[in-house]
């Protein structure tokens, strides 16, 4: 993953956020299957890129990554909820995930879907947690709203919906770049201003690292079209082929597959542009962007 500052990086705060994850279901007061699968996905492993980029943007502000644990540790579990869901046999039907049974083949479908309800309602207790001396009430309550928005009709669960409906459908792009901005986009937009928001950002410097992660969410999604075709199942850890599979439109369809390398390329140039906008230290937000344009999985 990137360079060594960027390894030791991920490497440090991902052990972080995985041992607050157990931690925080752990001390939970709840029937011992729902806690097993809450952390059977949680701890499924995965690129935690939300996270990553939540505790990069901490780090160009100067701040302290460590007072993003707790934010980052909701967003992951919003992200990990809506793969238990997407996989059930009423959306997309997986039966693998990171190389892992699904969630609802190892407990079965009504615990699946009440694991899935259960991160996602604790990660606004979570958020609302975050310490009084990182951060203000008044941003608590601000960071509560936005992954609300995110998460809800107007995020991944709207984009979730216009996906569903674009089945057996040829959509336009502009329809294909509305269910990717919605269904990933926004709550990988929200990773990064959570960690300007608890860093006390400008409204410039929200603008412009609101733009870069628009962007970035554009590549991460072009990126995820291209490696369904391109990539390795192994690395991958499902089924290559499946968006054919299931229908659905591409942007190796829509564009060809060098069109789609071509948008990849532009969306990881503006993503660039707006950071360099920021005048802040984007050295690791900047290897994170250049890792979204060359991941193999």
């Amino acid at each position: 993953m990137g360079t060594g500052l960027l390894n030791a990086f991920a490497n440090e705060y991902k052990l972080l956020l995985e041992a607050e994850l157990r931690t925080l279901v752990d001390k939970l007061d709840a029937p011992p299957v729902i806690k097993d699968a809450m952390q059977y996905s949680l701890g499924a492993g995965g690129k935690r890129i939300r996270p990553l980029l939540l505790f990069a943007t901490l780090d160009a502000f100067g701040i302290d990554p460590k007072r993003g644990l707790l934010a980052a540790s909701a967003i992951e579990m919003v992200h990990t909820y809506s793969l238990i869901h997407d996989d059930l046999p009423s959306m997309d039907d997986d039966d693998l995930r990171r190389g892992k049974p699904t969630n609802h083949k190892v407990f079965g479908e009504a615990v699946a879907i009440l694991a899935g309800d259960a991160l996602l309602t604790y990660s606004f207790e979570v958020m609302g947690k975050i310490p009084n001396e990182y951060t203000s009430s008044e941003t608590k309550l601000r960071l509560v709203i936005e992954l609300a928005k995110a998460a809800g009709t107007e995020g991944m669960v709207g984009g979730q919906v216009a996906d569903m409906e674009g089945e057996e459908k040829d959509l336009t792009l502009e329809e294909l770049e509305y269910i990717h901005i919605h269904k990933t986009g926004k709550l990988l937009r929200f990773s990064v201003l959570a960690g300007a928001m608890i860093a006390e950002a400008s409204e410039s410097q929200l603008e412009n690292l609101a733009a870069f992660a628009h962007h970035l969410g554009l590549a991460f999604q072009i990126q995820d079209d291209i490696l369904d075709l391109e990539g390795n199942q192994e690395l991958i850890g499902k089924p290559v082929g499946s968006d054919a599979v299931n229908h659905k439109s591409t942007y190796p369809q829509l564009l060809s597959m060098e069109g789609a390398k071509k948008a990849l390329l532009n969306q990881i140039n503006f993503s660039k542009s707006f950071l360099n906008q920021s005048g802040l230290k984007t050295d690791l937000l900047l290897e994170i962007t250049d890792l979204v344009a060359s991941r193999d999985h």
